[in-house]
């Protein structure tokens, strides 16, 4: 067996049981630079009035999307948080400000934020925010959403949430577990803690809910998860393999890779009834699959052509037609939300494993990642970004990419490693 199909095998199996992710529960994600955006727009961040660690939230955000390089250092002398002067900000070579007021309120705080062009002299921004004290962080994020899509036309993704698996050996009661945080780490919270493995968290489209694998009874099975209330219900308990789950657009339905019938295959379960039907049916292994934006078909990989290539299934007439043909390995595709790129974990021949994005329309594929043995990747719902796992030195971390490649993040546990990260949607 080669060495394409033995890894392909291995994800089919979800068996990826080497040192994958490791912490505690509620374990801190710590976030690194790992490469700044050279040559983007600045944007200065005026320290807010009362801030309570608010304005910084903003600065690193909007550094972490490669559009822009923001700062709160070496402003001005007299700069000014309600009186801004053109003149002193042309001076410095910086073309936009942000500034912001914070006030507590009975319920919690009021968020007053502006973003002013230094060149035009005018406001594009200046809002109002009234938010609870417990989602003060959030409000920052928010303002960061805001001003992305102010200056770029494309909405922000910073106050989203990314779903990880971590995995403790020092722990063994909870060796393993589930995880959501902020796009930038913080604020994690727990949704899963167990002795055995858990793998392939899958967000339904409202991120309401959470699937994932769990071997708990010894044999892998689906699981899905009401992230409010915290019940949980096995959506696939089939002799054999139970994997890569994966939600239509509209949340009816769910793909699957299954080996019920011997070998490992892609199914659909409808969420209603939970009638199961056979999607591919090829002495290949198929799996991974994800549904495309509009949901009239479906993307996978299979090993069909003698290597882990991605393949395209239709939904109107069954027909499968195969979208990778650069590399010797491509797999883990993920399609961006308006269904033009593919994320995949790419193997140039001879070489490791990196993550790269092909324009589905050209066949282009470039590769983004400067790191290598590379996994797991997710697009933000606006498909600026990619969060993916991998590995440094001897660590296992999230990083997250701009999709120009221009800045990247890393996102390692304090105490441990991370893995199988999934963006959840908006």
């Amino acid at each position: 067996m080669n060495t394409s199909r033995k890894h392909l095998l291995s994800l089919a199996l979800i068996t990826a049981l080497s040192p994958i992710a490791s912490t505690t529960a509620f374990a801190q994600l710590y976030l690194e630079i790992a490469k700044a955006p050279d040559q983007a727009p600045k944007i200065a961040i005026v320290p807010f009035t009362n801030d309570n660690g608010l304005y910084p939230i903003v600065e690193t955000d909007l550094n972490r999307s490669g559009r822009f390089t923001s700062s709160s250092k070496n402003l001005p002398a007299n700069a000014a948080i309600n009186q801004i002067q053109a003149s002193d900000w042309q001076a410095a070579g910086i073309p936009y400000v942000v500034t912001g007021q914070i006030k507590q309120t009975a319920t919690g705080f009021e968020v007053h934020y502006q973003l002013y062009d230094v060149q035009k002299q005018q406001y594009i921004l200046n809002e109002l925010l009234n938010v609870p004290a417990a989602r003060i962080r959030q409000a920052g994020h928010m303002v960061s959403d805001a001003i992305y899509q102010a200056l770029t036309g494309i909405p922000g993704d910073f106050s989203g949430r990314i779903a990880y698996v971590l995995r403790n050996p020092a722990t063994p009661a909870e060796r393993y577990t589930l995880q959501i945080a902020d796009t930038d780490g913080e604020q994690p919270k727990t949704v899963l803690s167990s002795r055995d493995p858990i793998l392939s968290p899958a967000w339904t489209p409202d991120a309401k809910k959470i699937a994932y694998v769990s071997f708990e009874t010894k044999r892998p099975a689906i699981y899905l998860q009401d992230l409010s209330t915290g019940t949980r219900e096995v959506l696939t308990s089939f002799r054999g393999l139970n994997g890569a789950p994966s939600f239509s657009p509209d949340g009816q339905s769910m793909l699957f890779t299954a080996s019920m019938n011997g070998n490992p295959e892609i199914y659909q379960m409808d969420l209603s009834t939970r009638q199961v039907k056979r999607m591919t049916n090829d002495s290949a292994i198929d799996t991974e699959a994800r549904y495309t934006p509009d949901g009239k078909s479906f993307i996978f990989t299979s090993d069909r052509g003698g290597s882990a290539q991605i393949y395209r299934y239709t939904f109107a007439d069954g027909s499968v037609k195969r979208l990778t043909f650069k590399g010797s390995f491509n797999a883990r595709g993920t399609l961006s939300a308006d269904g033009k790129k593919i994320a995949l974990v790419h193997r140039p021949s001879g070489s490791s494993y990196k993550v790269a994005i092909q324009d589905i329309n050209t066949g282009i594929t470039n590769i983004l990642t400067p790191t290598s043995l590379d996994e797991s990747p997710s697009f933000s719902p606006n498909g600026q970004m990619v969060v993916y796992a991998t590995r440094e030195g001897n660590r296992g971390l999230l990083s997250i990419m701009s999709t120009d490649g221009r800045f990247r993040m890393n996102l390692p546990s304090e105490q441990g490693e991370v893995r199988e990260p999934a963006w959840a949607p908006k």
